[in-house]
């Protein structure tokens, strides 16, 4: 049982901490858009998406006379302000408390004017961004070892391998008191130096897995099953199953 808390320490750290470095968040949280290019951004399980910008940082050092701006959700239905999505008038967009169900593709339209100098003509100009947002898990108590003071990875691993030499030390105490103070009257317990290994598991909870081609800047997260695939165990790779619509999935019907 001490074994295998010490190897589910590891698993869920280990998971953490690839997430948090391959995120695509900026250091102010927020994300331009790419004409021609979606973005893909990775989210954390249950907390708020970055603040994504309905322009390209190009677009954002101009001027730009008349904005409007129109979002698609990933149902294709237009987005409104709620308790979960938060659209200001300059259109910028948050999804907060992001699940599974969150995920997809979120799609601007820029309309602005452009007005010619010598003949005062206005005319129209409309840019669409794309946004991949994805959904990946932490585990609980993430915030407080990977913070800005220490490289979350060290940080861990150093927890890690403080847990093993101290459940170790355990191990080797118990096999001194019996055999040194029960007077042998009930039987020894050996304990071999070094013998206690720490195990690197690489797993994803299930609805979730690794795909290094669809997600390659972030190909060791554990990312939310996209819509036809699925994950019905801790398994790393999310299979296939034409019949699945939604992200998550742990199932296939």
């Amino acid at each position: 049982m001490l074994a295998w808390a010490l190897l589910s320490a590891v698993l869920w750290s280990l998971v953490g901490v690839e997430s948090q470095r391959s995120s695509l968040f900026s250091k102010k949280g927020l994300v331009y858009g790419t004409v021609g290019q979606p973005v893909k951004i990775y989210v954390k399980l249950n907390e708020n998406s970055p603040v994504l910008i309905c322009m390209d940082l190009s677009r954002a050092n101009k001027e730009t006379v008349d904005p409007a701006y129109l979002w698609i959700g990933p149902n294709e239905n237009t987005l409104t302000g709620n308790s979960q999505i938060n659209i200001t008038d300059s259109g910028k967009l948050v999804v907060k408390d992001f699940t599974e169900l969150s995920s997809g593709l979120y799609t601007c339209t820029l309309s602005y004017k452009t007005i010619k100098a010598e003949t005062q003509e206005e005319t129209t100009v409309k840019k669409r961004y794309d946004f991949m947002l994805f959904v990946n898990p932490f585990a609980p108590g993430w915030k407080s070892v990977c913070n800005s003071t220490a490289d979350c990875e060290d940080t861990t691993n150093y927890n890690i391998l403080k847990a093993r030499d101290r459940i170790e030390e355990f191990f080797r105490s118990q096999a001194y008191i019996l055999y040194h103070r029960f007077n042998k009257t009930i039987p020894a317990m050996h304990f071999v130096d070094h013998s206690f290994q720490v195990v690197r598991v690489d797993n994803c909870r299930p609805g979730f897995g690794k795909n290094e081609g669809l997600h390659s800047n972030c190909a060791s997260c554990c990312v939310v099953c996209s819509p036809g695939t699925f994950s019905a165990d801790i398994d790393v790779t999310c299979q296939v199953c034409v019949s699945v619509h939604t992200y998550g999935a742990r199932s296939c019907p």
